[in-house]
């Protein structure tokens, strides 16, 4: 099951691993806006983006697997948010387009509802 899967710290872990990245390339991007004196944006876009991955790694040692649902879950609000951001920078006129960070949200968002989506059925099959 995905949940089995995804619980597994042992072995690379795809969600685990595509948080870190994108985590490491909103430190970059934020870095790039507060240059630009762009403080409230890039402080708020650092915030949630860096949270995805926390909170997806923090789920990978959840109590039960309804914590690791909650922990996903957040996971999931924080890269909406992001997602939220992300989009007000590519359409405000005086901020850089933010590129392969929007298609790398859009790819974590997808693979977070999977998760929790297949956790919940899981979880309720038990």
């Amino acid at each position: 099951m995905i949940i089995d899967l995804v619980l597994q710290t042992n072995k690379e872990n795809l969600i685990v691993k595509l948080t870190f990245e994108f985590s490491l390339l909103i430190i970059n991007f934020t870095e790039h806006l507060q240059s630009q004196k762009k403080f409230n944006l890039a402080n708020q876009l650092f915030r949630s983006g860096t949270s995805i991955g926390a909170n997806v790694r923090e789920a990978q040692n959840a109590e039960s697997k309804a914590d690791f649902i909650h922990k996903m879950k957040i996971a999931a609000k924080e890269a909406d948010e992001t997602e939220y951001w992300l989009l007000l920078c590519r359409e405000s006129k005086n901020y850089d387009d933010p590129g392969i960070l929007l298609e790398k949200i859009d790819s974590i968002n997808k693979i977070l509802s999977k998760i929790v989506a297949t956790s919940k059925v899981y979880t309720n099959k038990i």
